[in-house]
């Protein structure tokens, strides 16, 4: 038996639900925004591959690789003395603010799950799977690794019961992201952020993301737009990627609807529900915030599949 996976792209935060939200990414040109896993019998042990446009932006020792990890891991829990070959493509630019670490962690374990006969259930294997992600990112959020595998938005609920649950989208959005080129590590955007925060800024949190959700069910497209915003992290974080500030005022110029960070960056995210201003944002943003031979932008909806097996 063999089988692969691919796990898409996703972004945390979405602006208005710091670590609270999170939404899976399908270009609308038809590509595959996301890592892939391929899982094959081998003759013993654990052994990895690693393959892609940006496989050499990863450890070369194969043992320090998340998906090498999550494939032992499987091994030792269900007492397997058999073997398995992993193949990583690596797809996604490590530190994009696009879900890369889940993407690759998302992968894994579905591709293994699925291979040894689904022996965890769905509610387990996402908290498995925020449990890596964590190693790589420093602490366990699942606003990339829930969207990421069961697609579509998702609001963080993290109770006993449920980690998560999706929440409706607009259809009529596009989602331009772009990704400058460059790197930034989640730990230290984090470090950027204050310990506490002013009473206000809390209650304008809640506010805006209660809101969001409560305009996501009644399908109010003006009222979810009025509360897109980041209250928690932008403030904080602008300033520290690299033309995002001028970009953002660009984008609300060429009449996009609101524009944030997609996770902790440096990519960013920008919503409309115009194809052609989309097209028109896109083109901006390739000539003014992408480095050339080094990111991209895509224009997406949401990829309401999640985490799948392809041929």
């Amino acid at each position: 038996m063999s089988l692969t996976v691919y796990a898409p792209a996703s972004m945390g935060n979405v602006g208005v639900g710091y670590d609270l939200l999170g939404a899976a990414l399908a270009p609308i040109d038809g590509s595959l925004l996301g890592d892939k896993v391929s899982i094959a019998a081998s003759t013993s042990g654990v052994q990895l591959k690693v393959e892609g446009h940006w496989a050499d932006k990863l450890p070369p020792e194969p043992k320090e690789n998340i998906v090498y990890q999550c494939a032992l891991f499987f091994m030792e829990q269900l007492n397997k003395q058999d073997g398995v070959a992993l193949t990583l493509e690596k797809n996604l630019p490590v530190g994009s603010g696009l879900g890369s670490s889940a993407s690759s962690v998302v992968a894994a374990l579905y591709a293994l799950n699925e291979y040894f006969d689904r022996p965890y259930d769905k509610q387990a294997l996402l908290r498995l799977m925020g449990e890596f992600e964590g190693k790589i990112s420093g602490s366990v959020h699942y606003d990339n690794v829930a969207p990421c595998y069961l697609g579509g938005m998702q609001l963080m609920l993290d109770t006993q019961a449920k980690v998560c649950d999706s929440i409706p989208s607009f259809e009529n959005w596009y989602w331009v992201v772009a990704y400058p080129g460059i790197s930034l590590s989640t730990s230290k955007m984090r470090e950027l952020l204050p310990d506490h925060y002013d009473k206000s800024v809390a209650i304008d949190f809640g506010r805006n993301l209660s809101a969001f959700v409560h305009a996501s069910y009644q399908q109010d497209a003006e009222l979810a737009i009025s509360v897109l915003k980041d209250v928690m992290a932008e403030p904080y974080r602008a300033s520290a990627i690299p033309g995002y500030e001028l970009a953002r005022d660009a984008l609300d110029k060429l009449g996009m609807l609101s524009t944030g960070i997609s996770g902790s960056g440096p990519t960013l995210f920008s919503v409309t529900d115009s194809l052609e201003t989309a097209q028109a944002a896109q083109a901006w943003l390739d000539s003014n915030y992408v480095e050339q031979g080094l990111g991209f932008s895509h224009i997406c909806k949401l990829d309401a599949l999640g985490t799948r097996t392809i041929d």
